[in-house]
């Protein structure tokens, strides 16, 4: 069975040497020193390793049960669920006034690696109660918030979003879920939605769930939805749990991974809901929930790469096979360990030098948010809203791929189930595809998110890139194997956005058909300038006398090998934007 062990030492690194959180300006951050960021990550990591990565291959093997309507999760997942509220850990960077720990976004977005990594599945329960529980912070009333978010933030009522239907996903405007005023504010809610993870479960006492819908009368196609909070039970007076709610569970799809998680087919018979935010106004308020949901299933892309990584590398180190082409590194052994070998050690390092790096790039969006949401920083709103299809799409991809290559370093026993590690890529391969399949994701960076503002955000980028570069040029420990490949990959990218400037108008299709492309452009990048960035804090710890002389030569040479095997792929992406549209185009849809 696999093992996990929570990245402290490489998160505090991140935190603190790259992002240096406790000399910030913004509002929280001083509170985040070392020694308290490091007990907090420490006391995460024992309760991920020791109780939650155990129920991973549990939760996988024995799923989710519907039983009479109601869904029995896997053995030990209520028993850890109570665990994790009971620690508070479901309210760690919710308001202080609602229960939560207040805690910046960045910490949450630590502390939820590690838990996405130990068991995906049974961290979906609390990540979508945080996404409902942030939209009905952001746009619910005072009444709803006093209503719902004690308990949503502990975690005693848990959360849901509502969004696909069975002949609608990405195209909302088609959805036929209708709402019905009753008259005295509330609404009947009838309709039928699928793929609602944790939509039905026995770990919580409520399940408030926030159902997109359309009131009859309202405007056609995505102009006339609205969002509702549709509680399990209704609330009664006294906070308490009441009547049933015309809201049940008709099914639990069986799916490629996380079979942990209830993901569920939920019937609306006339069920009683309440307005969230404003009529017709349901996207504005549920991307609220979709945006923190992005960044966090790109945080699952990571989580799962890297405890693939982790597992592999120990496989590779204990598996004798073969010799190493040099002569033998175990003469007194039957062979040497595979990680002698070099196409192992390239695959170990395409997964460790993409794993540490989208780290660094995760933290640093949800770095951020917190200056937008904290400090109200438009700038950072800009970027990050920029970045959030990279995040989104270019992580999940990546980490996909990380956790294929973690598979084959164990051969054919990466194929066996005993081993664990399909569970990885099972699992992994859900975020390319929920809250937005990457293919959205790529159309909504370059047909949307590329000139917002009069393109102003990722000027803003390249400026910052720009910047980095020049302020170091005069450092030649980081000018050829760190400056030089960041400002060429800079350069692919510049060249690629000139390319939609001049052709996307008259040929949209020149554009799209390069928007994939572009989004692992723009991902390399961004991972390329986070690689250089650390760099440079390893060298300046290194040059400080730190303690740790090895921790930091193996993060700058790790960042080599991404700058020099890696980063080169934005010359391929460009070369493929550059090809335009027309033999993605040319054949007619009889002749493929």
């Amino acid at each position: 069975m696999p093992s996990y062990t929570a990245p402290v030492k490489d998160l505090q690194f991140v935190l603190h040497d790259l992002l240096k959180v406790s000399q910030s300006d913004i509002p929280g951050y001083s509170d985040l020193e070392a020694e308290f960021t490091s007990a907090v990550l420490e006391e995460a990591g024992k309760l991920t390793s020791e109780v939650l990565a155990p129920l991973n291959a549990v939760g996988d093997t024995e799923g989710c049960t519907l039983e009479n309507g109601v869904v029995r999760t896997p053995t030990g997942f209520k028993e850890a669920f109570d665990q994790v509220r009971e620690g508070g850990w479901t309210g760690l960077d919710m308001p202080e006034e609602f229960g939560g720990q207040g805690m910046p976004y960045v910490m949450g977005t630590a502390v939820g690696e590690m838990f996405s990594a130990s068991n995906q599945a049974f961290t979906m329960y609390q990540g979508l109660t945080h996404g409902a529980a942030s939209a009905i912070l952001a746009h619910g009333t005072d009444d709803q918030k006093a209503t719902y978010l004690p308990k949503m933030v502990s975690c005693e009522w848990t959360g849901t979003m509502n969004l696909t239907e069975p002949h609608c996903g990405t195209d909302l405007g088609m959805m036929r879920t209708k709402a019905v005023p009753n008259g005295d504010g509330s609404y009947q809610v009838t309709g039928q939605k699928i793929f609602i993870s944790a939509g039905e479960h026995e770990m919580s006492d409520n399940i408030i769930h926030l159902v997109l819908a359309k009131i009859q009368g309202g405007p056609e196609g995505i102009k006339g939805v609205s969002l509702f909070i549709v509680p399990k039970f209704m609330v009664n007076e006294d906070g308490t749990p009441g009547a049933r709610n015309g809201v049940t569970c008709g099914k639990i799809e069986e799916k490629m991974g996380i079979h942990g998680n209830s993901t569920c087919v939920m019937n609306y018979d006339g069920a009683t809901g309440f307005l969230l935010g404003e009529e017709h106004k349901g996207m504005r308020a549920m991307f609220t929930m979709m945006n923190e949901a992005r960044i966090g299933v790109g945080m699952q892309g990571v989580a799962q790469a890297a405890v693939a990584y982790e597992n592999a590398l120990f496989y590779a180190k204990d598996r004798l096979q073969g010799r190493a082409v040099t002569g033998a590194e175990n003469p007194d052994g039957p062979a040497d360990p595979l990680i002698v070998h070099p196409d192992i050690r390239r695959s170990l390092m395409d997964q460790k030098s993409f794993v540490e790096g989208a780290r660094a790039f995760m933290l640093w969006g949800s770095h951020l948010i917190d200056s937008s949401h904290r400090k109200g920083d438009e700038a950072a709103e800009g970027l990050v809203s920029l970045m959030t299809p990279v995040i989104k799409g270019f992580l999940t991809d990546e980490g996909y791929d990380m956790t294929v290559q973690a598979q084959q370093v164990y051969g054919g026993h990466g194929y066996i189930e005993e081993w664990g590690m399909s569970q990885f890529t099972r699992d992994a391969r859900i975020a390319m595809i929920y809250e937005g399949a990457n293919g959205v994701q790529a159309l909504d960076l370059v047909g949307r998110k590329l000139a917002s503002d009069g393109g102003k955000h990722v000027m803003a980028f390249f400026d910052l890139v720009k910047n980095f570069i020049k302020e170091n040029e005069g450092n030649e420990t980081l000018k050829k194997d760190f400056l030089d490949p960041l400002k060429a990959a800079s350069k692919d990218l510049q060249a690629a956005g000139m390319f939609f400037m001049q052709n996307g108008m008259k040929d949209p299709n020149a554009a799209l058909s390069g928007s994939n492309d572009f989004m692992h452009l723009f991902g390399h990048v961004c991972l390329g300038l986070m690689w250089a960035q650390m760099a440079k804090a390893a060298h300046e710890a290194f040059e400080a006398g730190a303690s740790d002389e090895e921790f930091y030569r193996t993060k700058i040479t790790t960042g080599r090998y991404y700058m020099a095997h890696r980063l080169p792929a934005t010359g391929l992406h460009l070369a493929r934007i550059n090809s335009g549209a027309d033999t993605v185009m040319a054949l007619d849809a009889a002749n493929f």
